[in-house]
């Protein structure tokens, strides 16, 4: 890889050179036990309380949270733009690490796909947790995708704390 950025709170951005893909890595600690935090993924009820960046609701949360299974989730902007994602559920080994397809949809035609990976280690009563977003057709969209998932985690975190 060509360059590797880590930001406070433990944001990676990988720039790729012509073999690697644009991937980003985010590490975050989170005041919960690994199987609270890796059900807040995998469970509707509570996906749909924290996935977005701050501002945002999430009017459409659909989640079959078994391998092989599917999401869609509609993500409503402050000023009222909905942004649809959608994928599917490649590996789901609870409580250690969650595998699943990314891809925005638009007008009901799905974009490029990317992959996420979730590892979730316990750390005593915590949990550590790196997310690598890999597959990103530019920087830019590495970058965006950075900051929704940074703000996403504090949405994550405060759900956690509740």
């Amino acid at each position: 890889m060509q360059q590797v950025q880590t930001n406070e709170i433990g944001n990676e951005t990988m720039a790729p050179d012509s073999t690697q893909p644009i991937e980003l890595r985010i590490e975050r600690t989170f005041d919960a036990p690994c199987e609270t935090v890796f059900d807040a993924w995998i469970e509707r009820d509570q996906a749909s309380q924290w996935f977005g960046p701050e501002g945002f609701t999430i009017p459409l949360c659909e989640v079959d949270g078994t391998e092989g299974g599917s999401y869609r989730m509609c993500m409503r902007d402050p000023e009222g733009g909905e942004h649809v994602v959608t994928g599917s559920y490649v590996e789901i080994c609870r409580p250690d690490r969650l595998v699943f397809t990314w891809a925005w949809e638009e007008d009901g035609v799905v974009g490029h796909s990317t992959e996420v990976i979730v590892e979730f280690a316990a750390n005593g009563d915590k949990t550590d947790l790196v997310l690598i977003h890999r597959g990103f057709e530019t920087e830019e969209s590495m970058n965006g995708h950075n900051m929704g998932w940074t703000s996403s985690f504090e949405s994550l975190a405060e759900l956690l704390a509740a």
